[in-house]
């Protein structure tokens, strides 16, 4: 496999009457599309994202360490583990049912020189919870490093909307795999290690059409901080990131296909942005550059919410 790919910003402009009192200037980062099922297959996309910096060199960060990224095949969570992978960590990445993305993703880090393993299945179950452990401490006999990324996310327009079949499965990802896996790997943590979970923006500014996703995103601020404070004397830091609007395959299997153009164009900075843009924010809470950081929600949302 060839490590070579395009990088480069696709995005071009748009003016939107709708967005303030005057029209608005911001980024398109991809046409209209959609997917038929959750949590979306990267190779779809249209433009493909950017998941790699060439620009981003490691320097050994992770040299040695052991890091779980679920949902790593794709989005956001491939772009920390090729981040992972340049700092010198091995990965292990646990994803639904995305084959050919992850299979991708484990082809492009052997042709960077690292060790990743791959393990399918439903983290909403604490048995593939269990294998996940398992698998991990069987082939690298430790584990370093936990990023709860994986999620699905829902567009509904009312409360009245949302079945008790889509808030089931939203609360079991996004919050029930949080929960089962970090209480799996908790008894193999040691000192220096570092949880790190995946709320949103949407946290901080109640996204009207994502209630049930809201409600998860929700939860995980309240549970990195509670666990914080209950892991701080083991020297084990727990923190969270709130992403802005991301170009993954979240977003087209997500919403319907005329919103595409316009998510990230109510940031500040009038764009969305590509999952490499996130990478460098993984890398400093799993490595002792955050040290002294936890309980801590970092925003990346291109000042969609500030403070």
């Amino acid at each position: 496999m060839n490590c070579d790919y395009q990088f480069g910003n696709q995005c071009y402009n748009y003016y939107d009457n709708k967005i303030g009192l005057q029209t608005t200037k911001y980024q398109i980062m991809a046409p209209e599309q959609s997917q038929p099922e959750q949590p979306g297959m990267e190779y779809l996309m249209n433009p493909l994202p950017i998941f790699d910096n060439p620009e981003y060199k490691g320097s050994g960060k992770l040299k040695g360490k052991v890091a779980i990224i679920t949902g790593g095949d794709s989005g956001l969570g491939r772009a920390a583990a090729i981040a992972f992978v340049k700092e010198g960590a091995k990965v292990v990445i646990p994803y639904y049912n995305e084959h050919r993305d992850a299979e991708y993703t484990k082809n492009y880090i052997e042709c960077m020189g690292g060790e990743c393993i791959l393990l399918s299945g439903d983290i909403s179950t604490k048995e593939f919870c269990q294998e996940i452990v398992q698998k991990t401490l069987s082939t690298f006999g430790k584990i370093d490093i936990l990023v709860n990324n994986a999620g699905v996310q829902y567009q509904q327009d009312s409360l009245e909307n949302i079945s008790d079949e889509q808030f089931d499965r939203t609360m079991k990802v996004n919050v029930y795999g949080m929960f089962y896996l970090t209480r799996a790997v908790l008894p193999y943590l040691e000192s220096g290690a570092s949880i790190i979970n995946l709320s949103s923006v949407t946290t901080f500014f109640g996204n009207p059409q994502l209630i049930d996703y809201v409600t998860t995103k929700g939860a995980i601020v309240g549970f990195t901080r509670a666990l914080a404070r209950n892991l701080a004397l083991k020297n084990i830091r727990v923190n969270a990131i709130a992403p802005g609007f991301f170009w993954t395959p979240l977003q087209p299997a997500c919403w319907v296909k005329e919103k595409i153009p316009s998510l990230g164009a109510d940031a500040a900075m009038a764009r969305g942005a590509m999952p490499y843009e996130l990478a460098p924010t993984f890398v400093f809470l799993a490595s002792d550059d955050s040290s002294y950081v936890t309980g801590q929600v970092l925003h990346n949302n291109g000042g969609q919410v500030m403070g």
